[in-house]
């Protein structure tokens, strides 16, 4: 039969299958200290593995073992878990410093490749180590990662007494984080910077954020810091609520008792998305997306020096990954992922608006609407009447000097409409 020699020869040098239960994926973690850290588990699955994955760092790492094919991460990341795909029932070992899932290439993985295909060998994190080497209780710690994201993320976090571990992009993080910290009002924190954790380059070194002066840092590296918070530090609450003056805003700002009654409204719950029509100075989706990492908000802002303000406020008070979407709604709103909740503080009465917001909102969703004119009031009664939910009417006064005594002066009262969309929440 024409062709038979080559089908015969392909057959004869096939690879076998990963492992008899399907698990063709293994995910092991590497350390500063090489090979000698692995498991024997660990290393026969780099040994066995026909093709290893890591960064330079980690190849080099592995060393002997890696007797596969040697492939290095490529650029972008995606492109990399894409090869990985590609090679689905082959042994395919990928390398990750310390835990893979633990801020590392295993949680991406794993969005893609069910538990069942794979197989982890973790080694010790760089927060472990950390905690290890400083007697921090990794418990009572606050642990997070700016490496490739915005330092900004560290804001939320400043709160006195408090102990953090920031895992950074390069040597040049831990002198941002101080500079930030020192501007923020928190330049009397105590920085520890490790470098180069379970290996021989292991360096530990110590500074205070305001005047930090550590050169020569290595790339890989994690700051430890024991906040103090100086007079004037920018302290955010954990509570809704935020004070007014800690927003930089032209007047179109949801004012902080309005606000606060507003995130009670909408009801945050992990992991959900808030479409804030109207945004303004971006305050509700910040205080939204402060509630929790998890949350995540688009504001809609007609007005682009307005949307440019809300994405200053978003970075300046810790959640930068706010996004601001510039136009005017309802035709702003197409093409955007379906909310669980949706604030409507500007533009209720425009044509359109409400409909698209009651359309789009997923069932179960939360709809909070707030009015101050009369005819918004009077729309807003009307969906009451006609929708059912809860109709509030707030009203605010603050004392005030008057002559040389004091007396009260209301703000303008707001009327809320809060409703929830049938159907089961998804």
């Amino acid at each position: 039969m024409p062709g038979s020699e080559t089908i015969a020869s392909a057959a004869s040098t096939a690879e076998p299958p990963a492992t008899d239960d399907g698990r063709w994926l293994t995910l092991v973690g590497i350390g500063e200290d090489g090979l000698d850290g692995l498991t024997p588990a660990g290393r026969a699955a780099v040994e066995a593995a026909s093709v290893v994955f890591g960064g330079a760092r980690h190849l080099a790492l592995a060393g002997d073992a890696v007797r596969g094919e040697a492939r290095a991460w490529p650029s972008p990341f995606a492109r990399g878990i894409e090869e990985v795909l590609a090679l689905r029932g082959r042994h395919v070992c990928v390398l990750a410093s310390g835990d893979p899932f633990l801020h590392g290439v295993g949680a991406t993985l794993a969005r893609q490749v069910p538990a069942g295909e794979m197989r982890a060998f973790p080694a010790p994190s760089a927060f472990s180590l950390a905690g290890a080497r400083l007697g921090w209780p990794l418990a009572e710690v606050g642990c997070l990662t700016v490496h490739g994201r915005s330092l900004d993320l560290v804001r939320a976090h400043l709160h006195p007494g408090h102990r953090l571990l920031v895992l950074t992009s390069d040597g040049e993080g831990p002198g941002d984080i101080a500079r930030l910290l020192a501007a923020s009002g928190f330049g009397g924190s105590h920085l520890t910077v490790l470098e180069a954790l379970g290996g021989p380059r292991e360096r530990v070194r110590r500074a205070v954020a305001e005047g930090f002066a550590l050169a020569d840092i290595d790339p890989l590296n994690l700051v430890a810091i024991e906040v103090v918070a100086g007079q004037g530090a920018r302290i955010l609450a954990r509570a809704p609520g935020l004070p007014d003056d800690l927003f930089e805003h032209d007047g179109q700002l949801t004012k902080r008792e309005i606000r606060a009654v507003t995130l009670s409204a909408l009801s945050p719950r992990r992991g959900e998305l808030l479409w804030d029509i109207g945004a303004g100075a971006g305050s509700v989706g910040i205080e939204w997306m402060l509630a929790d990492p998890s949350l995540t908000a688009i504001g809609i802002e007609e007005r682009p020096e307005r949307a440019a303000r809300a994405r200053r406020n978003a970075a300046a008070l810790g959640v930068p990954g706010l996004e601001v979407v510039e136009g005017k709604a309802p035709e702003a709103l197409a093409g955007l992922p379906a909310p669980d909740a949706i604030f409507v503080g500007g533009g209720a009465g425009e044509p359109g608006v409400l409909e698209a917001a009651l359309d789009a909102l997923k069932p179960g969703g939360r709809l909070v609407v707030n009015a101050v004119t009369l005819e918004t009031e009077a729309l807003l009664i009307a969906c009451y009447g006609s929708l059912g939910g809860d109709l509030v009417r707030l009203a605010v006064a603050r004392a005030v000097p008057v002559g040389g005594l004091t007396g009260w002066r209301p703000a303008m009262p707001v009327t809320q409409w809060s409703w929830t969309k049938p159907g089961a929440v998804s």
